[in-house]
């Protein structure tokens, strides 16, 4: 996506070669994230995450910095290796499987803990900020092509906000994780993907009903 080589300023990490330093980032990622799931943002230590990765300390200090560097490169990490859309030719189909994936990665062991972890990172530091908005304008932008197709067939009205439809998916299922504290299974994502579409015919997210 354009948004993650847009600034002239590289992020720590930012950089992406491959062979033997494309082993040590996934390594330090890798250690960054077992990190954050068992400690939290506020306890994650550069020379904790070299020991853990088994690099050296400089090397992690030289490309990272500090912590919120690895957060940083972290979340583009994760943005890079996500699933992508599913194209089944139904908007409430592809909507289901995007709210499906959704819960079932807030509701895995290790990845429900590491969005917290990383949200609240977020919530303390601007830069952790920026970079966890940028990648839920990667993920949005990876499905918001179903609801584009969906105004083409003619399930919902020309003018639909493609990405506002796709954030109604998925705020029910965060808010649960973050606020609530209900469950989260296929049933909560399956009445997120019904709301949103039922929304989005009758014109709420743009355009008109038909």
């Amino acid at each position: 996506m354009a948004e993650r080589g847009a600034s002239a300023r590289r992020e720590p990490g930012a950089v992406r070669p491959g062979g033997r330093t494309a082993r040590v980032r996934a390594a330090v990622l890798r250690a960054t994230g077992d990190a954050l799931v068992e400690h939290g943002f506020d306890r994650l230590d550069l020379g904790e995450i070299a020991r853990r990765a088994e690099v050296g300390r400089t090397t992690v200090y030289r490309r990272w910095g500090n912590p919120t560097g690895l957060v940083v490169d972290l979340l583009a990490e994760m943005a890079e290796t996500s699933l992508p859309r599913t194209d089944t030719g139904s908007l409430r189909e592809d909507l289901r499987a995007n709210a499906r994936l959704v819960c079932r990665t807030l509701t895995d062991p290790r990845q429900g803990p590491l969005f917290r972890a990383v949200i609240a990172a977020a919530a303390c530091d601007e830069r952790a900020a920026e970079a966890l908005r940028r990648f839920y304008r990667v993920r949005v932008a990876e499905w918001a092509p179903c609801v584009v197709a969906a105004v083409e067939r003619g399930e919902v009205p020309a003018g639909t906000d493609a990405d506002e439809v796709i954030r109604a998916v998925s705020a029910p299922l965060y808010y649960r994780l973050l606020a609530s504290g209900d469950p989260l299974d296929e049933a909560t994502a399956d009445r997120a993907v019904a709301a949103a579409v039922a929304a989005a015919r009758a014109g709420v997210y743009g355009g008109e009903p038909g």
